[in-house]
């Protein structure tokens, strides 16, 4: 579906973005009163949920024209990391040290170490996946 391409490359834009440019904001930044600042918590809660139903979704109902699974591999499972990624930040940032220390922790830790560069690899692949609509694995 069109509209699952359309969504997939504006949710791996934005969560590719959001992750890459996360650490570093200044609290005296100009987006202080915009909800849409990737300093918001909830924002990237909700960027994470949407980015990861999308995956899921464009991994059921490929786009048109491509090839039925391949085709929309890359950014179905972008979509999902960067969701995981998302979701996994915000709970880590609200659970209780005394919680810490489980499997999640350990899985949510390993895929919090690659942040910078799946953020990196999801404007990349958006950027392709938005200029070669109909490319093999893109």
């Amino acid at each position: 579906m069109i509209q699952l391409y359309f969504l997939s490359i504006l949710f791996n834009s934005l969560s590719g973005y959001v992750l890459v440019a996360q650490e570093g904001w200044e609290n005296d930044s100009i987006e202080r009163g915009l909800g849409f600042s990737p300093r918001n918590e909830t924002f990237r809660l909700v960027l994470g949920i949407l980015a990861a139903v999308t995956g899921v979704l464009k991994l059921l109902s490929p786009a048109l024209g491509t090839v039925p699974f391949l085709g929309d591999l890359i950014p179905a499972l972008g979509g999902i990391a960067a969701g995981f990624i998302l979701v996994f930040g915000y709970y880590r940032d609200h659970v209780q040290a005394a919680d810490s220390g489980g499997r999640l922790d350990r899985i949510g830790n390993a895929f919090l170490r690659w942040k910078k560069g799946t953020g990196f690899a999801l404007l990349v692949f958006s950027a392709l996946h938005f200029l070669f609509p109909q490319a093999f694995l893109l």
